[in-house]
């Protein structure tokens, strides 16, 4: 767990906008159309298509406590999964979030 949790954490860390998500997920694909359409630049681990995803998802649970998918995070900040993230676009503060983390295409 300490592996996967360490593992999880370097994938935040890396990417200003970090999907984690299953590629059969309607939430999932919600939230990745979403940024796409925002023109935003993200990262997406497909954790149905890792073989230490189940693993990597019980170390996001520790991390953020939340165990569904998407889990999505913004400038290593964690924002949650689909309904956050649309919450976000309803309240017009996705596209601000973004732009701070230098994650949309200009």
């Amino acid at each position: 767990m300490e592996q996967a949790t360490a593992k999880a954490q370097q994938l935040i860390d890396q990417g200003n906008v970090v999907v984690f998500s299953k590629s059969y997920c309607p939430y999932c694909k919600a939230t990745k159309r979403t940024l796409e359409q925002l023109g935003a630049d993200f990262t997406v681990h497909e954790l149905d298509q890792l073989p230490d995803g189940s693993a990597i998802q019980d170390a996001l649970e520790t991390i953020t406590s939340q165990r569904t998918v998407p889990n999505t995070f913004i400038n290593k900040k964690h924002i949650g999964g689909n309904s956050d993230l649309q919450d976000l676009v309803r309240r017009g503060e996705l596209e601000k979030l973004l732009r701070d983390a230098n994650a949309v295409k200009l």
